[in-house]
């Protein structure tokens, strides 16, 4: 094989390669989206009273609130879980902790490089409106943003005030993911 002839084979698998990383990194932020318009129906269904309304057919998580920040343009559904396959199409909301909007303290976890991209331009006194099935937005105020280490933070839900920690990977633009910081933004109901 001649030496040009090599490099044209080289270049055109680089090529390949280079077109599949993207096809890759392009398939998540459709994933995402298209997720949440299938979250929407679901939530639909799930204002209307059904219960575990899964939004696919094989899906193992179900709408548990909705949130939405107008000054940012967010409309987000939040199921039920954190594992890795539910924070794939949308925020995942906690075990454990209280129910988003209710009394309590909701912890809600999403990735920092699709639905929860808007946290970065989050800033105390900016609102928020939580939705629970069959209930009315209520509205929360960040109350503060920090970043913290997850190999030592300690994040209670004890607080009976309704209250929501929205929490991501940090920083927002790591190029490997899954380091140990955490941006958290805490929000608690107007007037609590």
């Amino acid at each position: 094989m001649t030496r040009r002839r090599v490099l044209i084979v080289v270049a055109g698998l680089l090529a390949v390669l280079g077109l599949e990383q993207l096809g890759q990194g392009a398939w998540i932020h459709v994933k995402a989206r298209l997720a949440q318009h299938l979250l929407q129906r679901a939530w639909a269904r799930t204002a209307r009273g059904e219960t575990r309304a899964r939004p696919w057919p094989w899906a193992d998580t179900w709408p548990v609130a909705r949130l939405r920040v107008p000054a940012h343009d967010v409309d987000l559904i939040f199921l039920s879980g954190v594992s890795g396959r539910t924070l794939a199409f949308g925020p995942g909301h906690a075990p454990g902790s209280a129910a988003p909007g209710a009394p309590g303290t909701a912890i809600v976890t999403g990735h920092r490089d699709t639905h929860f991209r808007f946290l970065e331009h989050m800033k105390p006194g900016d609102e928020l409106l939580v939705e629970l099935p069959g209930g009315r937005p209520r509205r929360l105020r960040i109350e503060g943003v920090s970043v913290v280490d997850s190999r030592t933070a300690v994040i209670r839900s004890e607080d009976r005030s309704a209250g929501l920690i929205l929490m991501t990977c940090y920083p927002f633009d790591a190029v490997v993911p899954g380091g140990p910081l955490r941006y958290v933004v805490t929000a608690r109901a107007s007037g609590s």
